[in-house]
């Protein structure tokens, strides 16, 4: 049997992160984490080739002209990709490759090859939302008022019938709860 990919998508700031850490705590053997590629600058904490790939503008555009994405998007001004080779490093593995992506990245990823569970996280609200992102201490007024605009569109997307499950993390329990219900069987079938 074909193990299929996962694919998180929701905005930045509703807990994709956070439930994800909890996944890989808890079934971390199952899973492997596609390594994503950004032009963006490191958070504290963050390091090169464990939550991202950390890459100059034009060494991402040369991949992405080179065809070695199997989605790529502009986000808040920065570019962020999937390349095919991380997600087949982690498949040839026989573990369920995780790609945390946007909507940009899952229209591609629906045009694409790979045949993934889609999965969708959602704030309760857009207004905390905001909070959650001012929390971070790492906007500046001008990329929270990009996020929150991309985190509109995100969410009428997110509402559609584009996903196979919708989780509100209005309590990361709870959602842990439901995102550990959809994996469950996905691991049954490995």
């Amino acid at each position: 049997m074909t193990i299929r990919p996962l694919v998180l998508c929701g905005p930045s700031g509703a807990g994709k992160s956070t439930l994800l850490k909890k996944l890989l705590e808890e079934y971390g053997p199952h899973f492997g984490f596609s390594v994503s590629h950004t032009t963006r600058s490191s958070r504290p904490g963050e390091e090169h080739g464990k939550h991202y790939y950390f890459v100059s503008k034009e060494e991402m555009q040369t991949s992405v002209d080179n065809g070695e994405f199997i989605e790529h998007a502009v986000y808040s001004g920065n570019m962020y990709g999937t390349s095919k080779k991380a997600v087949d490093d982690v498949l040839n593995s026989g573990r369920i490759c995780i790609l945390d992506i946007d909507m940009q990245g899952v229209m591609q990823v629906k045009n694409s090859v790979l045949q993934p569970y889609y999965l969708f996280i959602k704030p309760p609200s857009l207004e905390d939302l905001e909070t959650r992102l001012r929390a971070r201490g790492t906007e500046t007024e001008e990329s929270l008022t990009k996020r929150l605009e991309t985190a509109k569109k995100e969410l009428e997307y997110g509402v559609e019938e584009n996903f196979d499950k919708i989780i509100v993390n209005d309590s990361v329990d709870e959602a842990y709860s439901e995102l550990k219900e959809f994996i469950l069987p996905m691991l049954d079938s490995k």
